[in-house]
């Protein structure tokens, strides 16, 4: 399997993680949730700093597209499968973002932005690794141009599979559509997004509506799958229902997938014209004590789905491989996954 006919690129917000575990006080005087993802405003403006005053911190190469994209590679023998664009600053963090991807085999492209520092996030952990939230500071990520992508077209071009974050669409929606309108172009390319977090839906639906049409995978959970329900107004909140409504969302140009996890419970694949029954997905139970760390599960839930999927894999053989990928990163600590892949491509 070689990166020029079988290549992944992933768009996206490269962010150094700044990782601890705290306590539930620490998150309310931070105005957080135990289970969510926002932007970072003025009043986060000294949660890093605190952060380091008060716990054990550790930096993780992160962001969730760059954190799909080190996960998927891991499934494969060959190096730079991967690809990544995204904007860092010219500094140290930058540099060992770099540096982490490389280990991990991607082909991290990254424009370089000299003014802006790079991004990062803060990952607090609470209920002993069964809860995150996270606080992002976009940094040199929101300065990503299109330019970046088209110097290196030929990349894109032997892509088969494009995958965008809720995340970073909001403030790159032309380079998101640029993706999407070129995969769109060949019947064995793909597009792909994640709904990424509930005010994705809440407060950018225009951008994300307007890059749904090229939509052909989409992955949520059922927290986002609700917020989309809401901002469509329809009127209900059972999950498969709304899985079903999404994938069949108009204008649709072609068949559309969507995989909505929901934690324990069942993972639901619908099918846009209901061109194959709805279909749903028992997920495998970690015990209590292997649970480490759920900060980047969703992620590596992509991450082997894609993974898989590039290797013409059916369905069911990549829900295996997504559901692998994911449970082995809770058993770590952060998005990292053990040396020895045995799913491995």
């Amino acid at each position: 399997m070689t990166q020029d006919k079988h290549s992944f690129i992933g768009l996206g917000n490269p962010l150094l993680d700044v990782m601890a575990s705290c306590d539930e006080e620490f998150l309310k005087k931070y105005d957080l949730k135990p289970n969510d993802a926002i932007l970072a405003d003025t009043k986060h403006a000294k949660l890093c700093s605190e952060m380091l005053e008060k716990f054990n911190v550790q930096y993780l190469a992160g962001g969730s597209v760059q954190n799909t994209m080190r996960v998927a590679q891991w499934f494969f023998k060959e190096p730079n499968v991967c690809v990544f664009f995204g904007c860092v600053g010219d500094d140290d963090f930058g540099r060992q973002m770099k540096r982490k991807a490389e280990e991990d085999h991607v082909n991290a492209v990254y424009m370089v932005d000299s003014e802006t520092p790079t991004g990062t996030c803060a990952c607090l952990i609470t209920k002993h690794g069964k809860h995150r939230s996270l606080c992002a500071y976009l940094g040199a990520s929101q300065k990503f141009s299109i330019d970046h992508v088209k110097k290196n077209i030929d990349l894109v071009e032997s892509a088969r599979i494009y995958y965008v974050s809720g995340f970073h669409l909001i403030i790159s929606l032309e380079p998101t559509l640029l993706l999407a309108k070129h995969a769109h172009q060949f019947q064995h390319k793909l597009f792909v997004i994640n709904l990424s977090a509930p005010y994705i839906s809440e407060f950018y639906s225009e951008q994300l509506l307007q890059v749904m049409p090229y939509v052909d995978l989409l992955f949520g959970n059922d927290s986002e799958a609700n917020s989309f329900a809401k901002m469509q107004n329809w009127e209900t909140t059972d999950v498969k229902e709304i899985a079903q409504k999404i994938a069949d969302w108009e204008p649709i140009y072609r068949p559309r997938t969507v995989i909505i996890t929901q934690g324990k419970r069942p993972i639901i694949v619908a099918f846009s014209n209901n061109r194959l029954p709805l279909e749903t997905y028992t997920v495998p139970l970690l015990k209590d004590e292997e649970i480490v760390d759920t900060n980047g599960a969703g992620d590596a839930f992509v991450g082997g789905y894609i993974a898989y999927l590039l290797a013409n894999k059916p369905l069911s053989e990549c829900m295996k491989a997504a559901s692998f990928a994911a449970q082995e990163v809770i058993k770590q600590s952060g998005c990292t996954f053990p040396k020895e892949n045995r799913m491995k491509l």
